[in-house]
């Protein structure tokens, strides 16, 4: 994976333009650090840091390519799982391909090729910005899921686009602003964010399965691929045998790259499911055991009960995969203290506030990862796409027309200023996206209202919460130089899953029982019958008193912005007594109190290191 930037004006000559251009994409350094290279002309300058996964000569860029005389020049971040197949195609129309095996060539081709519908064609992960030098034309895409970033800000004068929000703001022209919307982002839809919202003022962010195209006369967006309801008419064996095929492929097809490979395992069902294809193609390659990774925290065991969300500990389960596996496995024990400590380098991994420990221990254990492999298998998207979240089992959740990973909205007002109150309505603004989201759902005509209701909350899930965990992912990966890649999120695969009826998802009456029928003889019975457990947080009381500790800190000092935005008195209050801000999760099923005070933290410190101007 890498990093891209670009700029495109057409009042200003950027030949002269380098440094700025450089700058800009040197910010993503963390993306791509085993080279760099710009591309600039009258209108255009493109940006470029790599890491390498395959075709290290290869994959030079930005790329540029001469077609019957026309300049094509492309900066691009992805992975292309069908490359081979593409350039095949290519190739039998008369293009000489100049690398070994670049997936950048193929695109580039493809674009040159088929126009702005080459995105129909691509199966993978990627953001890209393509130039066209003598059309005068820019030409920008998002894979279909979003798991790839790209960010943008565009006036009447120019376009700025990004694989992040700070190469952005390192644009001279360009100041760190936040406005009444961006607030409310912030303190009521967050940490996750409403599609196409980049939180700064003026920066959005391409939504998945968009292209934009850019000329003179001005700018296009179109959504490419969106989700398609249908009848899904198979019976249980043969969407079971189809979604086995599907995942199958996904997870093979994603285990190709020249440098090391490792799955990050957990001992859940996904994780695991993973893990048992790629060490079966690594057995059937005769290659050496696959590595796997696991994370945990210091004396977590001391401190650990089982509750609603976090079911049981993952350390038995991972030695039981690992074994039946004949995997390579690795722990990874991160120290609390640390994990207080990387709150910041995760916060400026992902350009605004976050989901506190939960990111800064992902940006750790990617951390440690990296020094063995730089490439990674994870298990996100299973639950989004088949159900495995509590929430998709409580009727009377189900029932509220609400984002259900959204809670306590009112709860969390009382924390903030009267003042900053005047301008935000918090439960009004989450409300509007709601209808807003519903809008966007393809109904099936006919559908039992119970299914419709299920297929609301999937695409919700699909389409907003499991953004927040791809976001999440890749910004704390990357920041690490580690490629990770997610099967579950195949565009295939879940275009099928989403057409699967609830009834027959959970199979057997359990969450996601038709992926578990789908695994069957894969997997060892005990670990396809397992529950739910989230990713692991710690429960060591060092964690939080660094946390409270830190913000008790913030509290104390008058110059901190963010005591303009909350109600500063209430909240030490909270902290001295030892009261809990919440009785439940107030954001998924891991953030509570001490989250809750972390994410206070996090929105000082956005503040303060980006030097943001609040507009209300």
């Amino acid at each position: 994976m890498c990093g891209i930037a670009g700029w495109i004006s057409w009042n200003e000559d950027l030949r002269e333009a380098g440094s700025i251009i450089e700058r800009m994409s040197d910010t993503l350094q963390h993306r791509g650090p085993d080279a760099k290279g710009i591309w600039i002309s009258l209108h255009a300058a493109l940006g470029h840091r790599r890491l390498i996964v395959v075709d290290p000569e290869g994959g030079k860029q930005p790329m540029v390519r001469v077609n019957k005389g026309q300049t094509y020049t492309i900066t691009y971040n992805g992975e292309l799982y069908n490359t081979l197949e593409l350039r095949r195609e290519l190739e039998g129309k008369g293009y000489i391909f100049y690398s070994r095996n670049s997936d950048t060539e193929v695109v580039l081709y493809a674009y040159i090729e088929w126009g702005i519908d080459c995105v129909k064609r691509f199966n993978g992960i990627y953001a890209f910005g393509i130039w066209d030098e003598d059309e005068q034309c820019l030409f920008l895409s998002r894979d279909r899921m979003g798991v790839k970033p790209l960010f943008y800000r565009s006036d009447e004068k120019m376009l700025l686009f990004a694989s992040e929000p700070k190469a952005i703001l390192m644009h001279p022209s360009v100041q760190a602003e936040v406005n009444q919307e961006g607030l409310s982002e912030i303190f009521f839809m967050g940490p996750s964010r409403t599609p196409g919202q980049g939180i700064f003022k003026g920066i959005k962010e391409l939504e998945p399965g968009c292209w934009m195209l850019l000329n003179p006369d001005g700018m296009e967006i179109k959504k490419y691929w969106r989700l398609i309801s249908s009848i899904h008419d198979e019976d249980l064996d043969t969407t079971a045998e189809q979604l086995r095929e599907l995942f199958c492929n996904s997870v093979e097809k994603q285990l190709i790259s020249d440098r090391p490979l490792c799955t990050l395992l957990s001992g859940g069902l996904d994780s695991s499911a993973i893990t048992a294809v790629a060490a079966r193609v690594y057995k059937d390659n005769k290659k050496e055991a696959l590595d796997t990774f696991s994370v945990d925290y210091a004396d977590n065991m001391r401190f650990y009960t089982p509750n609603q969300f976090e079911t049981s500990s993952d350390n038995p389960w991972i030695h039981q995969v690992s074994d039946f596996l004949q995997t390579r496995h690795n722990f990874i024990v991160i120290d609390n203290r640390e994990l207080a400590a990387a709150l910041e380098p995760s916060l400026l991994a992902n350009d605004m506030p976050d989901m506190t420990d939960i990111n800064s221990s992902l940006y750790l254990f990617c951390r440690e990862v990296n020094k063995h492999a730089a490439v990674a298998l994870s298990g996100e998207c299973a639950d989004e796409i088949l159900g495995g979240y509590p929430w998709f089992h409580d009727a009377d959740v189900i029932k509220v027309p609400a984002f259900p990973w959204i809670r306590m909205l009112q709860e969390r007002t009382r924390f903030l200023s009267p003042g900053l109150l005047c301008h935000l309505a918090g439960e009004e603004y989450v409300r509007e996206k709601y209808a807003q989201a519903l809008k966007e759902v393809p109904a099936l005509e006919g559908e039992p209202e119970w299914d419709a209701r299920m297929r609301e909350i999937s695409y919700l899930n699909i389409t907003r919460f499991m953004q927040t965990l791809l976001d999440r992912k890749d910004r704390m990966s990357m920041a690490n130089g580690l490629e990770v890649r997610v099967p579950f999120a195949d565009h295939d695969l879940v275009q099928y899953a989403w057409n699967i009826p609830w009834k027959m998802k959970n199979y057997g009456g359990m969450a996601k029982g038709i992926l578990r029928k789908a695994l069957t003889g894969i997997l060892p019975a005990p670990v396809l019958e397992r529950r739910k457990s989230p990713y692991p947080k710690t429960h060591n009381p060092q964690y939080g008193e660094e946390v409270q500790k830190e913000l008790l800190n913030v509290l104390d000092n008058p110059s901190a912005p963010i005591q303009a935005l909350i109600n500063k008195d209430l909240v030490r209050y909270y902290i001295v007594s030892g009261r809990h801000f919440f009785d439940q999760p107030w954001f998924s099923q891991l953030m509570g109190n001490v989250q809750y005070m972390a994410y206070l933290l996090q929105i000082n410190r956005w503040l303060t290191e980006y030097g943001v101007n609040v507009l209300v």
